[in-house]
């Protein structure tokens, strides 16, 4: 009886990848201020960044060009922003603590997914290069055109996961989409300061926001209790 109640409070556990387990926000604005080079425009600081950052793309282009992209622009800015952000992020390590927190739960027999934004032929790998792939009972990365929000994605893996109820998920990202894309699917979201966004602009998403990953987990379980 007291096992099953604990099996039933647990949360399933939904992690971002980009900005949340692996820590690339710097290969992320290499990458932004060689897109906006291509084009001449100047480049911007982590803070601004930050301060800015929103999904679909195209709409974080226009806060910083005053413009939506032309359709021509959008295609070099993310084929140049692409080429860059792979040559760098081989570079980016996980985030402080994510493989032990990973670890632990498995240990633990929780259950966790990934759903990410990140094209799914080059992040299933990427996952198995930084030793983490088991720990996830699903993997869902991108497999259309770049540049739009989760929500639909995330409704689709949450579809794909057996026996895991909205209600006992929660997202955990760096990223105002990741709390949208949670409340999308009835799920909940705790959000992450150290990726994309700045504190200030995750809290306008109405949900805990952490400064670590520990916080997170920790956060996640308390909030399914």
């Amino acid at each position: 009886m007291g096992l099953g109640q604990k099996h039933r409070r647990s949360a399933h556990i939904v992690w971002d990848w980009n900005g949340t387990l692996l820590h690339d926000i710097h290969a992320v604005i290499a990458a932004t201020n060689a897109a906006f080079a291509e084009l001449g425009h100047p480049s911007i600081t982590l803070e601004r960044y930050r301060e800015l950052y929103c999904v679909p793309v195209p709409r974080f282009y226009e806060r910083l060009m005053g413009r939506l992209p032309s359709e021509e622009e959008w295609e070099v800015m993310d084929e140049t922003f692409h080429r860059h952000y792979w040559h760098r992020a081989r570079e980016a390590g996980l985030a402080e603590g994510a493989a032990e927190l990973l670890a632990d739960r498995t240990a633990a027999g929780r259950t966790q997914s990934l759903c990410s934004l990140a094209p799914h032929d080059r992040l299933v790998p990427l996952l198995r290069t930084h030793g983490i792939d088991r720990h996830f009972v699903r993997v869902d990365g991108a497999r259309g055109p770049s540049g739009g929000g989760k929500a639909q994605q995330m409704e689709r893996h949450l579809l794909s996961l057996a026996g895991v109820e909205a209600e006992h998920t929660v997202v955990i990202g760096d990223a105002v989409d990741d709390a949208l894309a949670a409340r999308h699917v009835g799920a909940r979201a705790v959000l992450y300061t150290g990726g994309s966004h700045s504190r200030a602009s995750l809290e306008t998403a109405g949900v805990p926001v952490v400064d670590t990953l520990a916080e997170a987990v920790e956060t996640a379980e308390q909030i399914t209790g």
